[in-house]
């Protein structure tokens, strides 16, 4: 095996779910903004001022660009003897874990996943390190991945020690 930049990209919906995610995440923090606003006694509205345009700055240029960087990054493959891939948006991680490594493979399915028929798989191993997840997949993709997974997991001949 070699540590190598998998095959398949994510679907191109995990763009919009991202974005979805990253425009509640910046609506969470504006939300702390505000509340910080009234409760506030402070006569000087300055650093308010400061910290609202920076938030502002901050919270559309995520919106922006964390998505399609994260679409560019995240990659995954199947083979007969592996599961590799490749994730992060700022810190990004390459993974291979042998089909004999396998202990469970699960699917998951957020409310906003299931907005965009996207779904996560997540491959446990036998890793410290733990497990493999990969976050976008076309519905259909993933059930496909978890069933070929699974089955190749079970004929494999190690043990997942």
């Amino acid at each position: 095996m070699q540590l190598r930049e998998p095959a398949n990209l994510v679907s191109p919906r995990a763009i919009r779910m991202w974005t979805v995610q990253g425009v509640i995440v910046s609506l969470v923090v504006g939300v702390a903004q505000v509340f910080w606003w009234f409760i506030d006694d402070a006569p000087e509205r300055t650093t308010h001022y400061v910290v609202a345009a920076a938030w502002l700055v901050l919270a559309v240029a995520y919106v922006l660009a964390m998505p399609r960087w994260r679409y560019r990054v995240h990659r995954w493959e199947a083979t007969p003897h592996a599961i590799y891939t490749q994730t992060g948006w700022l810190n990004q991680e390459r993974r291979i874990a042998p089909l004999s490594r396998v202990q469970t493979v699960d699917l998951k399915r957020g409310p906003i996943a299931q907005l965009f028929r996207l779904a996560s798989v997540t491959v446990t191993t036998a890793s410290a390190a733990g497990p493999l997840e990969i976050d976008g997949l076309d519905l259909e993709v993933a059930r496909q991945l978890v069933e070929t997974l699974t089955t190749a997991a079970v004929l494999e001949k190690g043990d997942a020690t």
